[in-house]
């Protein structure tokens, strides 16, 4: 890092912050601060949306994802545009219709009041954990490279994100995801054609492709049945169907990103904007990871890409054994890129007998060299059984950091930062609106004036926002925190769609068997979750299948009992 990376790193951040700020100014009536400019068109919405989802996780995570196990990830999203276009059919002129700010509220009106609650809260706890996951996560992986305070990472980007979110409400959020969303998607393609740049002169971008393949990056699809197998193409349908559903759906940061537009059309058309790229931005993320696997297959790469751990490690008084790794990894590194070298040359050579033996040399010089990153992992967990040896989410910004022009790095750091306070505003201006409109108003207090609730609004979303960064402060302790966003939203967003599906399409079963049946179909995910083996997607399918059948099992049982609302509306 260098004067130019830092300029265009915090320039940028403030800047985009600052210009939300301004532009939303005037934002004093209730519908503007919660749902933000009615003018609002589809692209800035599609933006929004995008953003909302695409964490900073999603820059760092997917890539090292991509390094690691190749393509197989991007399954995980297979289902959501069949989601979208559902949200967009149902959802959306619902929504629009009852003029909600907050998709628990529709619940209230078609149910009762305890089941509003109930939705409310099952969203506040997921998201209250997951919004400090969404600080945290960044800001060790990049504390730790950077050598800067983990502390001061997490206030500093904390205090940024409350700020203009508390000042602005929805439609600052929503101005500065756009233009973070743009920096972003910029950063990315410029780190894509610099990497194929940096690729040896004699591989081409093919070559680097078939490496890749024959590695066993570039396989895509799984149609292995084993539920236990965390992503399958049916996972990836069936489970991210009922995933994306119930986040795009019932997840207020979403719903409040696209009810900032218009009208229904432009709703539905920042949905669909999504529909259409967010598999391919996706899988253009994984394939980066992948061609980093392939640079690293000629540029010796780290032992272990936590390398200020390593560091540390190495230059103590038990680093002995780490330095005699080293030594082996750079021997074993020369064999392999002779091996890449010797087979890439046969395979031009069209010798199929001469390609397979080749073939074989390399995957072997692969396996040795895998071998060797565990025993360099254990070797780590033996000195300090406290280090996280997962190093994989260090390994896009590893690249960035070695092999990346300055001015460069500081605009990959911003995407980062981009990436993070685009999320986590998303997530404190709904975790803010949910606890004003759905418990304060719709439990507490509900007969103030529009500028009171304005000003509950800002304080909820800015005690929200304390909670967040303190959560993120506690949880240095813990490990294995990137992955466990999409784990904590799947425990919880099955029964919450179950919830929405039973309101829409089963008029006559009312509020109290669909509440406790919301509260048995929890209870039992998360028994599940902590006793069986089952990949984590499947726990959308299931929450909801229990959700909705327990609801028309309660509703039989309890007759008349069962007070009904009709669907406002129909």
């Amino acid at each position: 890092m260098n004067l130019w990376d830092y300029v265009v790193l915090v320039g940028a951040t403030l800047a985009i912050a600052l210009y939300g700020m301004w532009r939303t100014r005037g934002a004093r009536d209730l519908s503007t601060y919660l749902k933000g400019d009615a003018h609002t068109g589809w692209a800035t919405i599609g933006l929004s949306v995008m953003a909302t989802q695409a964490s900073a996780i999603t820059f760092l995570s997917t890539p090292g994802q991509g390094y690691e196990s190749g393509l197989a990830f991007v399954q995980n999203y297979f289902g959501m545009p069949i989601a979208l276009i559902l949200v967009a059919a149902v959802f959306v002129p619902l929504y629009r219709r009852l003029n909600v700010y907050t998709a628990y509220e529709f619940l209230g009106r078609r149910f009762d009041t305890k089941t509003r609650v109930l939705g409310a809260l099952l969203f506040l706890v997921q998201r209250g954990l997951a919004a400090g996951i969404t600080i945290y996560a960044p800001a060790i992986i990049v504390s730790t490279v950077l050598g800067w305070s983990l502390t001061w990472t997490v206030v500093l980007s904390g205090l940024v994100v409350i700020v203009y979110t508390v000042m602005g409400g929805s439609g600052a959020v929503t101005l500065t995801q756009k233009h973070q969303m743009t920096i972003i998607l910029a950063g990315m393609a410029v780190a894509f054609v610099i990497l194929v740049m940096k690729l040896p002169g004699h591989l081409g971008v093919g070559d680097a492709l078939h490496v890749a393949g024959e590695m066993g990056r570039l396989q895509a699809i799984d149609f292995s049945l084993d539920p236990d197998r965390r992503y399958t193409i049916w996972s990836g349908i069936l489970g991210g169907l009922f995933l994306s559903l119930s986040y795009f759906g019932t997840d207020q940061s979403q719903v409040q990103r696209y009810l900032a537009g218009g009208s229904v059309r432009d709703s539905r058309l920042g949905l669909m904007f999504n529909a259409v790229l967010k598999i391919p931005m996706q899988f253009f993320i994984l394939l980066l990871g992948a061609l980093v696997f392939v640079f690293y297959q000629f540029e010796r790469p780290p032992v272990f890409f936590n390398e200020a751990e390593w560091s540390r490690r190495v230059d103590s008084a038990q680093g002995a054994p780490l330095r005699a790794l080293e030594e082996r990894q750079a021997t074993l590194h020369a064999e392999k890129t002779g091996a890449v070298d010797a087979w890439l040359a046969a395979r031009r050579g069209d010798d199929a007998a001469a390609e397979a033996v080749a073939r074989e040399a390399m995957l072997a010089a692969q396996a040795r060299s895998e071998a060797l990153r565990q025993e360099a992992k254990q070797a780590l967990f033996a000195i300090d059984p406290k280090i996280k040896t997962k190093d994989s989410d260090f390994v896009f910004i590893t690249f960035v950091l070695d092999h990346l022009p300055h001015g460069v790095i500081g605009l990959l750091l911003t995407v980062i930062f981009a990436a993070a306070l685009s999320s986590s505003s998303s997530e404190l201006n709904a975790l803010g609106t949910t606890t004003a409109m759905d418990l304060y108003r719709g439990v507490v207090n509900a007969g103030a004036t529009e500028a009171h609730y304005v000003r509950a609004s800002k304080l909820l979303t800015m005690v929200w926002g304390v909670v967040a960064v303190a959560f993120a402060l506690l949880l240095r302790v813990a490990e294995n925190l990137i992955e466990q966003i999409n784990i904590i939203g799947s425990l919880f967003y099955g029964v919450v769609l179950g919830l929405f599906l039973v309101a829409f399409f089963f008029r006559r079963v009312g509020g109290t068997a669909v509440f406790f049946a919301a509260i048995a179909a929890e209870l039992l995910v998360l028994t599940g979750f902590f006793t069986l083996e089952i990949g984590y997607l499947w726990y959308n399918l299931i929450g909801c299948a229990l959700c909705v059948a327990f609801s028309l099992m309660l509703h039989a049982v309890l007759g008349r009992r069962d007070e009904v609302a009709p669907l406002p509306g129909g």
